[in-house]
């Protein structure tokens, strides 16, 4: 391939996903604010925050886990086998994603409680394991916000039994506005559609969400417990107070 042609397919992907971002901006400016003060509600009633996806939609949990410039109460909602790619082979992770009674299981067994707030990440959110997460943090108390595509409810069946979509059991529910497929080019001698765009959305979707939570949080006269880069002079002993202040609502240091 040429590279005036790979240019072309690069600026045709990253013109693809600018404008995906600025639809999101714009249409989803009021989820957005709603997810934030959903978030800085729980933070400054002393409780904690959770993140889960299943597949390719855990690296957007993982992305605020645990990072640098996000805020320290965020843990993930780890479900052995489905998050990541790491499980052999690599479809039993997407098998799992259509278990009835995992959810329940992993939540059960987990230290979320009421008044607690549950950010569950499904493009598709049709599959039985987000809409179960979602249904039974509801039922626990906890708030949800729930990251998808909510085009796939008007296109495609429901996985889950109650016939519903991750977006029927949220709080609040932020749409990626992501076309079914998750495939943003075409080229003529290739015939599948290819270049997803669905992570760099959704992780910014859920970075402008935290954004949005730590400004809340200090028009509410409260310090955002921010955790910052070890890789800047002060970083480590600032993380650790911060992980110390917070140590009752912090899991991922266990």
């Amino acid at each position: 391939m040429s590279p005036t042609r790979e240019n072309k397919l690069a600026d045709q992907y990253f013109d693809a996903a600018i404008g995906l971002l600025e639809r999101v901006r714009d249409e989803e400016a009021a989820n957005i604010a709603a997810a934030g003060g959903v978030i800085a509600d729980a933070v400054e009633a002393g409780g904690r925050l959770f993140a889960f996806g299943a597949g390719h939609s855990s690296l957007a949990a993982q992305d605020i886990v645990y990072r640098a410039g996000g805020l320290a109460l965020m843990n993930l909602l780890a479900v052995p086998g489905v998050v990541g790619v790491d499980v052999m082979p690599a479809t039993l992770g997407s098998a799992l994603e259509r278990v009835d009674g995992l959810a329940g299981a992993v939540l059960d067994s987990s230290p979320a409680r009421p008044g607690d707030v549950l950010v569950i990440i499904s493009l598709s959110g049709r599959n039985a394991l987000p809409v179960e997460m979602a249904m039974n943090a509801q039922a626990l108390g906890l708030r949800v916000i729930g990251v998808t595509s909510v085009a796939y409810a008007a296109e495609t069946r429901s996985r889950h039994v109650s016939g519903t979509y991750l977006k029927d059991h949220c709080d609040v529910v932020l749409d990626s506005k992501i076309a079914i497929g998750d495939a943003e080019l075409t080229l003529d001698g290739i015939e599948a559609p290819f270049a997803p765009a669905s992570t760099v959305v959704t992780s910014a979707l859920l970075q402008a969400t935290l954004a949005t939570a730590a400004g809340e949080l200090v028009s509410r006269g409260i310090e955002p417990p921010l955790l910052r880069s070890g890789n800047v002079d002060g970083g480590h002993e600032w993380n650790g107070r911060i992980l110390t202040e917070y140590g009752d609502r912090i899991f991922y240091r266990h």
